[in-house]
């Protein structure tokens, strides 16, 4: 039986990207399923003091953030995968800036309702919304961000790690933080970025 490898994301967190895409990898060379939560970096910042630019920046996040969890709320979990691959393929290596438009093409690559972008804007769904953040953020505390990966009681904030591993490489690396994550009183193993992401 295959371990669950369980994943949380904001749409438009560019590090996230990046493992969910080293995470499918390991799906492939692991006996290892993954599974798609919803985060959000908006809730995680509400009601915080950030600088001007970056409350700006959370202040937009709602919209595909309310979008990509509507279409969970209404058409069930397993939806994530594929409208993720297809919001973050457009937001991420495709560089598309216009989140909402983002979401409404992959929206349609995908077969969701175009009705979906009604809750851009709208509440609606946001107590399902904050009770998926709470669900992995409560699994490695406030201080970390997006994204969060757990498998079974072992979670951790992370990796963050570009380019994306591939092939065993992808394996060697979940092996890894696996062990390390697995030890009682390790939190943390950092180093300064020295890239922002790569996307191939």
């Amino acid at each position: 039986m295959a371990t669950t490898l369980d994943l949380w994301f904001d749409p438009i967190c560019p590090w996230a990207w990046m493992t969910s895409r080293w995470a499918l990898e390991v799906e492939r060379v692991r006996d290892v399923e993954v599974v798609f939560h919803q985060m959000s970096l908006s809730v995680l910042n509400d009601g915080r003091d950030l600088p001007e630019d970056y409350r700006e920046k959370m202040d937009r996040a709602w919209a595909p953030a309310r979008i990509v969890n509507a279409a969970r709320v209404e058409h069930g979990e397993e939806v994530l995968r594929d409208l993720y691959t297809a919001v973050g393929t457009r937001i991420h290596p495709g560089g598309e800036t216009d989140w909402v438009r983002a979401c409404a093409e992959a929206l349609e690559e995908v077969g969701l309702p175009s009705s979906l972008l009604e809750y851009a804007e709208k509440d609606t769904y946001d107590a399902q919304l904050r009770a998926s953040h709470q669900e992995g953020i409560s699994k490695v505390g406030e201080d970390v961000g997006t994204p969060v990966v757990a498998v079974g009681e072992v979670a951790f904030f992370g990796p963050v790690v570009t380019p994306a591993p591939k092939g065993e490489e992808a394996g060697k690396l979940f092996d890894g933080v696996l062990a390390a994550a697995s030890v009682p009183g390790f939190f943390e193993l950092k180093r300064t970025r020295t890239s922002d992401p790569i996307f191939d």
